[in-house]
């Protein structure tokens, strides 16, 4: 799955964007992108799969998810089925204009910083928080960024909420190389399911092998061989919700050994492939 970048344009004046969707699930995107701006998605109603970062899994009646920037992340409209209603903020963390001192301000970075990970709130917030929402539908200037900051200040004291993933992705880390990062990841995801020559990929980068394998590891905070593994199981996950066999996954992902790919499986989603197809197929959304 191609990871597009996302250009979000605030609404006329205003710093921030709010989105009220309640179309037909045909007509909802959901391709996997990312963008500089947080979002918080609020599922009103409906069901679907909520897939950020490498997390993928299903939800039902609803869902309230907070994702960091530049996380990539696909539309809540993935799966989903009718009816469907949803409400989507999108905003710059540079939108808190609080000195760090502040108590008030430093809850709502340290959510920031969490947000990095993919925030999923309870039941119970949610609906806590759709009043606050739909308020802000009808709400417009200094009005509609006090319901914004009052939303984030109650999500950053609570404590019923789940990290979606244990890792930061690549993607997330700011770099000045950020072209050559971008080309790094595009050669990956068009060669994932062949045999990846790490001297060709330094090569690519203009860089010696060691160079290369330094600038990594400082710009993402993995190794490329991290990296490489953590891609292809992300994509074996997808082949498996679209009921994909075990090996078929394997060999089309880049294993040409399913007992190593069983391995690196348990490894990043802390499950075997058979307890993910078992989970996923017991939350699985009929269409």
């Amino acid at each position: 799955m191609k990871v597009t970048f996302e250009h979000v344009i605030p609404d006329e004046k205003s710093s921030f964007c709010v989105i009220h969707n309640n179309l037909p699930v045909s007509l909802l995107k959901w391709e996997y992108h990312y963008h500089p701006e947080i979002e918080l998605v609020c599922v009103i109603s409906g069901s679907g799969t909520r897939h950020v970062g490498y997390h993928k899994s299903n939800y039902t009646n609803g869902d309230l998810v907070l994702i960091g920037s530049n996380i990539p992340h696909s539309g809540f409209g993935l799966n989903s089925i009718d009816p469907h209603e949803e409400i989507v903020l999108q905003f710059n963390e540079e939108i808190l204009q609080f000195p760090d001192k502040e108590v008030e301000a430093r809850s709502i970075k340290d959510l920031f910083e969490m947000s990095k990970y993919g925030i999923k709130f309870s039941r119970k917030t949610k609906k806590n928080m759709i009043p606050k929402l739909k308020l802000m539908l009808e709400s417009e200037g200094y009005k509609r960024y006090i319901l914004l900051l009052e939303i984030l200040f109650e999500l950053s004291k609570l404590k019923d909420y789940e990290l979606l993933n244990n890792e930061i992705m690549p993607y997330t880390i700011i770099s000045k190389n950020k072209t050559r990062l971008e080309n790094i990841f595009t050669f990956v995801e068009r060669n994932y399911d062949k045999e990846i020559n790490i001297d060709d990929v330094a090569k690519l980068a203009n860089l010696t092998l060691p160079a290369f394998c330094n600038f990594f590891k400082k710009a993402t905070q993995i190794t490329f061989t991290e990296f490489v593994n953590r891609y292809r199981i992300n994509k074996a996950c997808l082949l498996m919700a679209q009921d994909k066999s075990i090996s078929e996954c394997s060999y089309s992902c880049g294993f040409n050994n399913v007992t190593y790919f069983n391995r690196m499986f348990k490894k990043y989603t802390a499950k075997t492939p058979s307890e993910f197809l078992k989970n996923f197929s017991h939350s699985k959304v009929k269409i």
